[in-house]
């Protein structure tokens, strides 16, 4: 059976001008979202007990704590109801948490992108006549 060339990354080559993915801000569903599903876990009730007294399903609760739905203002303010909170409390608190998830994701994003490796050459200089030597990554023809 015929074998089959292996492909080698240069340092420089193309996947490292990429830059490296930076962490985004979190959405604020997301964040509302983890809010509710801790002020709930908090008070030890399930998705159908919370769900039942905000008048909505169990498995829409469950998107919405997911950060998959985008919930109404009329039903966030339902669910802190269930929970008994205030839309403007659950407000202040997922705003809270919005602003130190930020600091915390600034402070981690690198200030300066990382280091490439770069191709070199050195001269190597002698009696005769200078000569060139090729260092780092290089592609030699035969």
């Amino acid at each position: 059976m015929a074998e089959h060339p292996t492909l080698h990354s240069i340092p420089g080559g193309r996947e490292d001008r990429s830059p490296a993915p930076q962490p985004r801000e979190p959405l604020w569903r997301e964040v509302l979202g983890q809010r509710l599903r801790e002020l709930r876990r908090d008070q030890d009730e399930t998705l159908a007990e919370t769900a039942g007294r905000a008048g909505v399903s169990p498995q829409y609760l469950s998107e919405v704590e997911r950060g998959r739905k985008e919930p109404s203002s009329e039903m966030i303010a339902a669910l802190a109801g269930a929970l008994g909170t205030t839309l403007a409390d659950l407000t202040e608190l997922v705003a809270e948490d919005l602003r130190r998830q930020s600091i915390l994701i600034r402070m981690s994003a690198p200030t300066t992108p990382p280091a490439r490796p770069t191709s070199r050459l050195t001269i190597i200089t002698g009696p005769d006549k200078p000569q060139r030597r090729p260092t780092g990554p290089v592609l030699m023809a035969a």
